[in-house]
Parts: C-alpha cells; structure tokens; sequence
C-alpha cells in the first residue's frame, strides 16, 4: 500500500484469486453450497468478495457477519456483494448442510486466543468440518499468530490461501494450515527485499548440478566422512548411504579403529579409514590426498578427544566442509572459535535448536523465537552457511541472504534422520562451492524424500530406510515438477497426522 498499490485492489485480487482455486479445488461440493464466515476487519473484506465471486457463477453462498464489519475496504465490498447474494435462493447453503466453509474471520493482524463471537464462529466451523465439510482459511486461519505461529484455539483448515507471501506462523503452525496455496495479488517485487526466500521444485532443479554422460568417479566427486567412534558407526554410514543416492562418486569413512571392520561390511560401496592421528602423513593418507569435500561431527561423540581431531582436520583440510552433529557440539560456548577454523572455504553447519543454542550461547527457547534470523547471525561469526533444522528448516550465509525449506513430514523427528541430511548436504557442498545453494537444496529435497516415502499416510510406520530409498526416487521427482499455474506461486502439501 505505501508503495502505491490500493489496499481495496489488493482486496478484490485476493478474494477473486481465492474464489477461483476453492472453486476448482471443491468440485461437486459446491452444490451443496458455500458458507462464509466473514470477520470484522479485511480478511472479512476478502471474503465478502469471495462470496460476490462465487455467487456471480451461480454458487448458492451464505455469508455468516460475525461482528459488525469495521474497515471501510471491506464495508465497500459487502455492500458490493449483497445484492448478488440476495438473487441466489440460498435454502440451499443452510450451515448444517454446505460443504464447502470459508474462514475469513481474522488475518495477519490478530493475535492471542480468538474470543467472543469468534471464538464461536471458530466451534461452528469446526463441528462443519467434523461432518464432512472443506474447510478453507484466507490468508491463515483464524487463531495462527502470523508472526510466531502460536496457535491457541485455531482453525483447523483443509486449505489455506494465502496472499502475497506465505506467512511465518503458517509454516510453523502446519497442522493447522492444511495444504497451503500461495497466491499472487500484484505485489511489487521490491516488497519481497529482505524476506526468505522460500525453497521450490523449480528452484532446486535449477541449482543441482548435472551429471554429464562421460562422467567418471572423479567428475562426481570425492567424499570423506569423519565419525563413528566406537558404538556409533551407524551414522556416518547413513551419510554415506545418502550421499551414494545423491550422486557422489566415492565416499571414505575415517572412524574409530574399532569400527573399520564394521563399517567396511555394512557399507561395501564405501571406503574406510581409521581416524588420523598426529603425524602428517596420517592426515594426507586418510584426507588430504584423497577428498574433494569433508563431512565431519556424525556419531563422532562429544569429549575432549573429539574435539581435538575436528581441529587438527578443520586445520589441515582447507576444502568444502560440512559440520555437523558432535563436531557442533564439541565447540559448545565458541562459536568464534569454530569460525576462525572455517574462514576462507566453502562451510555449512547443520545444527538443530539445541546445537545452535549450545554452540551459540543462546537459550533454545531464544533460537526457536528467532529461527528466521539467528542462523544468520551464527553464520557471520562462524564464517559458513547454517541450516538450523526444524519446521520449517532455514538456512542463512555470512551475508544475510537466507532461503526456507518447508518441505518434510514427522517421518524426519526420528534418530539418524540428521545423518541422512548431512549427507544429501555434503555432496553438494563438495559439487557446488556453495554453502547456502547446498544447504537450502538439500534440507528441500530431504524433506520432500520423506514426503513421498509418507505417501500422506502419515509417520507412523514409515522408517528412515524408507526415506533413504526415497531419496533415489526425489531426483526424478524433482525434474518432472510442472511448471507453476498462476495465480498459485508456491504449494505445499498438507502434514498427515497419526
């Protein structure tokens, strides 16, 4: 609006662009009719134009007021619709019979738990959806703090449109989003400067790097992955595991001596390596000589010893690197410290909440506040991109730049899910020179691998060997996503609860 666009056109672009995918995505339900629960301020405007849109096709629509409309936007456009709703014999939109329910109470600007009459409208809204009826939610359903996610006694939506941008709360709040559907209302470009850019299909096809038709190991690239002290061999195996299905041409694991022989029989197709020790030529046999990329930190443990063989491979190996897991934690409080190992290479970490917050000093509570700018800040002080694991996942660089991945289902809240990512992410750190492009692919196509090794179904039953064999099947997932269909800009896909 400040840059010039009329707060009443962005109105009726959002409702027409709602209208059009909740008449496309209801089908034969729109016989039944189409209830609009229309709140006070704008978003009710949106729906008063919903309703208009609808009813203009000969929708049998009921608009439900819930307080007295209040903006003078959205006062213009219920009076606009009124007329054309009144032409329709609207028997046939009773609330206890319609199957389609809009849910344009409140928007961005509400906070706190919805009250009143809101409160109510939200009760009848979901007592429709218990019966059958879709529900679906303009701009974010009523109760989801915009900002922060909180949800206390939201909507429960089937589908949410929003406008514009998508919201930071929705890709917080999923479960109760529904699939989201992210709509173009005509915002300028110059209004997107400075916000995440979100991670898409056609984004990470553009980035991954193709495999020629003469390629060789060499061309592929060359993995070491530094880890499994003894009794936890199976992570760095895992990453190995996701980085051969990702499309690196060699892997070593350098471990605990203890574990050579264990890893070498449950990973044949990989190398192994006992970690070095303080010689030189032990570094350039099992390193230096040999990797075109490091992954260091999985089952490597967390104790004095550890730390000191993450800084003598930080020191000596000025190559791509990805820290991850117990090579986070082994710096706990030194931040900088890590940093001033990483400066001038290619680096990504690849923390959950705890890790940022132990090696950043923060309290947890603070890094999941903050999730959208606190990688950026470690990201400055350490020298490398971050990607702070979590829903959604955001990865950030020194120079502010951040990307969101809001793929991925609770299949991923599972124990060695992380190793599966930091391999995914190590192979293409070590093909692409680029911790941000790296980081922000691989935590996407982690995601969406176990999006379709869920098929919807929810988590339950669903293993991490499942999203390790869908990660063979993403790559082609990824190059056959069609292009957009406007006004839709981005879609993600609902979280199956069980």
């Amino acid at each position: 609006m400040a840059l010039g666009v009329p707060s009443r056109a962005l109105m009726q672009r959002a409702g027409a662009a709602a209208a059009g995918e909740i008449a496309r995505l209801s089908d034969h339900r729109l016989n039944s009719g189409v209830i609009v629960y229309a709140g006070p301020g704008n978003n009710g405007g949106d729906g008063w134009v919903v309703a208009r849109s609808l009813a203009a096709v000969g929708v049998p629509v009921h608009v439900v007021a819930v307080l007295e409309t209040r903006t003078d936007d959205a006062r213009a456009e219920r009076a606009l619709a009124q007329p054309a709703l009144a032409q329709l014999a609207l028997g046939t939109a009773r609330p206890d019979a319609a199957l389609v329910i809009v849910d344009a109470l409140l928007g961005t600007g509400a906070s706190g738990a919805p009250r009143g009459a809101v409160a109510d409208a939200i009760r009848d809204i979901d007592a429709a959806r218990a019966r059958g009826a879709m529900v679906f939610s303009l701009d974010l359903p009523t109760g989801i703090d915009a900002d922060t996610g909180e949800s206390p006694g939201a909507v429960h939506a089937d589908v949410t449109l929003t406008f514009g941008t998508i919201k930071r709360g929705l890709l917080i709040a999923r479960a109760h989003a529904g699939r989201i559907l992210l709509l173009d209302i005509g915002l300028p470009p110059s209004t997107a400067a400075g916000l995440p850019a979100l991670v898409t299909a056609p984004w990470v096809r553009a980035v991954i790097p193709p495999i020629p038709a003469g390629a060789h190991k060499g061309v592929r690239r060359k993995l070491v992955i530094v880890g499994g002290q003894l009794g936890m061999a199976g992570a760095p195996m895992l990453a190995a595991r996701a980085a051969m299905r990702s499309g690196i041409g060699m892997v070593r694991l350098v471990v605990a001596r203890e574990c050579v022989p264990i890893v070498q029989a449950a990973a044949p197709h990989a190398l192994a390596r006992a970690w070095p020790g303080e010689r030189p030529e032990e570094m350039d046999d099992a390193i230096l000589r040999w990797a075109d990329g490091v992954l260091i930190g999985p089952g490597l443990g967390d104790s004095p010893q550890s730390r000191a063989l993450v800084e003598r491979v930080l020191r000596a190996w000025r190559g791509p690197v990805v820290v991850d897991a117990d090579a986070l934690n082994v710096f706990k409080g030194e931040a900088a410290a890590l940093g001033a190992l990483l400066a001038g290479r290619p680096a990504l970490l690849t923390p959950h909440a705890m890790e940022l917050s132990r090696l950043y000093g923060a309290n947890p509570q603070e890094v999941l506040v903050r999730r959208f700018e606190i990688g950026a800040e470690l990201a400055r002080v350490t020298h490398a991109a971050v990607l702070l694991k979590g829903v959604p996942t955001v990865v950030a660089d020194a120079t502010g730049a951040r990307r969101v991945s809001a793929a991925g289902t609770p299949v991923l809240a599972a124990a060695g899910s992380g190793d599966l990512l930091a391999g995914i992410a190590a192979t293409l750190l070590t093909q692409l020179g680029d911790g941000l492009a790296a980081g922000a692919a691989a935590a996407w196509l982690h995601g969406r691998a176990a999006e379709l090794a869920e098929c919807g179904d929810g988590p339950r039953g669903v293993t991490l060997d499942d999203v390790e064999l869908a990660v063979s099947r993403v790559w082609a997932d990824v190059a056959a996503t069609p292009a957009g269909r406007y006004p839709v800009l981005a879609e993600l896909p609902a979280i199956a609860e069980s």
